[in-house]
């Protein structure tokens, strides 16, 4: 009979201080376990030897509350790991692994007990614990494990696993029931079973008990099996009572030292005394009740009735089911329940939480635990299913038949009768396909109800041509009856069977017999409200077979034509609906509207964008973004419908970030430049442009000091002009005795040489301005932004600037012309015929004749009837003309 296996620690990995691997070799109420180091590297190892060779049936993880390792891989050896005895080949073998709970439904105040079920052979025991759940209270990324446990058996050399099959094939003919879990007392009734597990031995009990109590029940629990042997049955019965009373008081022993365990962390003495003077109270008042050491000395004739005035502790109440046993790619198997224990340490239950505390409540100490997990191999894909006796395949179950069932059916496998409601709800249904049938798909039984709908399948194709109209349409509708029931079974080869069925039906039964598209119309629309709920299953795996089917359905022939899908799926989200139904919808909608498009399918531009945008308002990411999607593909297909249904873009409209991302998709749909990239060639153009006016600013700093340069050379000619004039005239005769003295190397400041303006401005940074904004007898070249006099433009294109090799000399105006352009204005010969230098001279703005020397140049440059194209010239007599109309 299984047993709790001793075991101690080989090595681990690291541990963080106080918390070393060695805790783990003690189970009580307040055991720390062992700790990972803080930010440690990932996988973290932990070797276990247990104290002999031995075949594990089970194995009990209990998880940290919030230092949860996202996964723990289970390793079993024969002889010492490979590191601590050198130069010896690997002897572990991989078992499988579990995943742990995240714990965020709980707020990371309950604790996770994890029963996972092998058939392994071994005396090595070897766990590795990969990377921790990310939370806010686990601020070292660390991952714990405050108990294990071990149940198994000797390993014998000796044909066990004969043994093991041939008792449990007897116990199946025999419609054995397993104990009852709620009734821990009455385990031993079954204590004569190969496989049964002692709810002594499991870790819950332990972790829950007081250790001095727990090992009183264990010596009680011994002697009543002795008892029964021996067919004392009133002696076994006040054994059983005190064994189940005595569980009581160890509990409440166990959450008083948790107690002071608490208040001694909080440096509370006084509580710490008051908890140990009253479990040391609460301790003598029941052993002296129970005259527990006449009852340990072997003397039943004194014991009396134990009928204890203590207050009961709440049983923990939980809902009990098994999911799918798969078996892994090794010839193990693991299985695994999943338990979540109460607050650590927490000192008021949350009144919401349907999780039990710690301190004030119990797991079951033995029985089904609160939730399982399939455990899948390495590569994350989904496991091969197993065989059904008598060599029948199918689907894993992801509901365990009870042995109750297994007795209700009795051993000739039938389903049980149906009851009167069942009666009266499938009566129409009776009246077709027949009791039995009927009473099949009704059974408890997953296998039965699998079975009366694969029976169905068959009965249905072998029907024959030629039967009665009237016939196949009532067999039709008591089908889908039963397959919208099917459709709802939480067992997933049943639910496969519904949809084999439902196919088959619409695709081959309703062709084959001819019937019309009201049959088909009545499948779907019986149908498809049932699959879309399905869709929002929280098994993975039947959402994605319910999604599946839904996108194939709607694509058959027989239903495509219909254009009935489609209006289900267009239909609003519900605020209250799951997250998983609304990503499933959504994400249908996307699929099926690229594949039947929104011309003549049932689906609209009108209709899709209505949905696509309430989509963009749901609580769920996925969701929104889904819905971005659709509208990005209604917009390639009708750009103008699609804005039709969306508002204008805007800077209001773009503050949403989802109607940003929106607008932008479409700016890559239509090839344009997206917000960002338009920013991001703004920034570049105006670089560019910065850069380009330093560049003339310097070229302009330069001219600016040619100019000055020459400006002094013409002062200084001037100046020397005028004072030879002076003296000539003082020759002649004398000046005016008032006539005041003028400098003469003054004359020409604040002046122009070019214009010959005069203004106080023009200082040197203010005839730097002049040149290179108003002066009428200069420009810039629009080609190297010099500034260069008008008169010497056409030299300058030819001969200076940067681009004259682009510039050709025309023989006929003798202008400066790009040379792509030299050949056609040479031929069109509309050009103004240029005359000699001395005859007339040429402006290159008006490309007009007119008079020679260096005085026409200003008549005609800077005069009012001048040259018309001289845009500084037009820019200072627009100026002088406002204020003329003002007044």
């Amino acid at each position: 009979m299984p047993h709790k296996i001793g075991f101690v620690v080989v090595s681990s990995s690291g541990h963080e201080d106080g918390f070393s691997a060695r805790e783990l070799m003690i189970h009580a109420p307040t055991v720390s376990g062992w700790r990972s180091p803080k930010f440690c590297q990932f996988p973290q190892e932990i070797v276990l030897q247990m104290v002999e060779r031995c075949r594990i049936r089970k194995l009990q993880l209990l998880a940290h509350q919030y230092m949860i390792s996202s996964k723990v891989e289970f390793y079993i050896s024969e002889s010492l790991p490979e590191y601590l005895v050198p130069y010896q080949a690997e002897r572990f073998r991989r078992l499988g692994y579990v995943s742990l709970c995240d714990n965020e439904k709980t707020g990371c105040k309950a604790r996770e007990l994890k029963s996972v079920y092998v058939d392994a052979v071994g005396q090595f025991l070897k766990l590795i614990f990969h990377q921790n759940h990310a939370n806010k209270y686990n601020i070292y990324n660390q991952v714990a494990l405050v108990a294990i446990n071990i149940i198994g058996d000797p390993a014998d050399l000796g044909d066990e696993n004969n043994i093991d099959s041939r008792e449990k094939l007897i116990d199946h003919y025999l419609g054995h029931s397993p104990h009852n879990p709620e009734d821990p007392a009455l385990d031993g009734t079954f204590a004569g079973r190969s496989d049964y597990i002692s709810p002594l031995d499991d870790l819950a009990f332990d972790m829950y008990q007081d250790p001095e109590v727990a090992q009183i029940i264990r010596r009680l629990d011994e002697r009543k099996r002795e008892a029964v042997r021996k067919e004392r049955y009133d002696h076994a019965k006040r054994l059983k009572q005190a064994i189940a009373d005595l569980q009581k008081v160890g509990e409440r022993l166990g959450r008083y030292e948790v107690e002071k365990r608490c208040a001694v962390e909080k440096e509370d003495y006084d509580l710490a005394k008051e908890k140990k003077q009253q479990m040391a109270r609460y301790r003598a008042q029941v052993y002296e009740q129970l005259e527990l050491h006449g009852l340990l000395q072997g003397e039943p004739e004194t014991q009396r009735p134990f009928a204890l005035p203590l207050q009961p502790l709440a049983s923990p109440s939980s809902p009990q089911h098994w999911k799918a046993v798969s078996s892994l790619p090794r010839t193990e198997e693991l299985v695994v329940e999943d338990t979540f224990t109460g607050p650590v340490l927490q000192e008021k239950p949350l009144a919401s939480s349907p999780r039990h505390s710690a301190a004030d409540q119990s797991p079951p100490a033995a029985g089904p635990a609160l939730r399982s997990h399939e455990v899948l191999p390495y590569d994350e894909r989904p496991l091969p299913v197993t065989r059904k006796q008598l060599g029948e395949a199918s689907a894993e179950p992801e509901v365990r038949e009870t042995d109750s069932d297994v007795r209700r059916r009795g051993v000739s496998g039938e389903p049980e009768p149906l009851t009167e409601k069942a009666l009266r709800e499938a009566s129409s249904a009776i009246d077709i396909l027949g009791e039995a049938l009927v009473a099949g798909a009704y059974s408890k039984t997953w296998s039965c109800r699998e079975d009366a709908l694969l029976a169905l399948y068959k009965r249905l194709m072998e029907m024959p041509v030629g039967t009665q109209k009237e016939d196949l349409k009532n067999m039709l509708r008591a089908s889908v009856f039963l397959i919208r029931r099917a459709i709802k079974d939480i067992v997933t080869s049943v639910f496969q069977a519904s949809l084999k069925l439902l196919k088959m039906i619409i695709t081959q039964f309703i062709p084959k017999h001819k019937l019309g598209k009201p049959d088909t119309t009545h499948c779907v629309e019986r149908a498809v409200p049932l699959l879309l709920a399905r869709t929002g299953d929280s098994s993975a795996r039947l959402r994605v077979m319910a999604v599946n089917f839904i996108q194939e359905m709607a694509l058959f022939k027989e239903v495509k034509s219909l254009q009935l899908i489609p209006a289900y799926l267009v239909q609003p989200l519900k605020a209250n609906a799951s997250a998983h139904l609304a990503m499933s919808q959504v994400d249908l909608l996307a699929r099926l509207l690229r594949d039947l498009g929104t011309e003549s399918s049932g689906f609209t531009v009108d209709n899709v964008m209505k949905f696509a945008v309430s989509a963009l308002e749901h609580r769920v990411y996925e969701v929104r973004e889904t819905a971005v999607r659709i509208i990005l593909d209604m917009y390639r297909q009708h750009p103008a419908l699609t804005l039709e249904h969306l508002p204008p873009d805007d800077s209001s409209t773009r503050r949403n970030l989802l109607y940003k991302a929106i607008f932008e998709g479409f700016a890559k749909i239509d090839g344009r430049p997206t917000e960002a990239e338009v920013r991001t060639q703004k920034r570049v153009a105006t670089k560019e442009t910065e850069k380009q006016k330093k560049e003339e600013m310097k070229a302009l700093q330069g001219q600016s000091a040619e100019l000055r340069e020459t400006q002094a050379g013409v002062q200084e000619k001037e100046s020397e002009a005028v004072k030879l004039k002076s003296q000539d005239s003082h020759g002649r005769k004398a000046a005016p005795p008032d006539t005041p003295e003028i400098p003469d190397n003054h004359y020409l400041d604040n002046l122009c040489i070019f214009c010959g303006e005069r203004n106080e401005s023009f200082t040197e940074e203010g005839l730097d301005l002049h040149y290179w904004k108003h002066c009428l007898m200069l420009t810039r070249c629009d080609h190297c932004r010099q500034v260069v006099e008008i008169s010497s433009l056409t030299e300058h294109l030819l001969t200076e600037c940067d681009k004259r090799d682009a510039f050709g000399k025309c023989s006929r105006c003798s202008e400066a012309v790009p040379k792509e352009e030299l050949p056609g204005h040479i031929k069109t010969k509309e050009c103004n015929p240029a005359k000699a230098e001395k005859v007339a001279n040429r402006c290159p703005l008006c490309h007009e004749n007119f008079a020679p020397g260096e005085e026409a140049w200003k008549v005609h440059l800077m005069g009012p009837a001048g040259c018309t194209m001289n845009l500084r010239k037009t820019h200072v007599l627009y100026k002088a003309a406002a204020p003329q109309q003002e007044s």
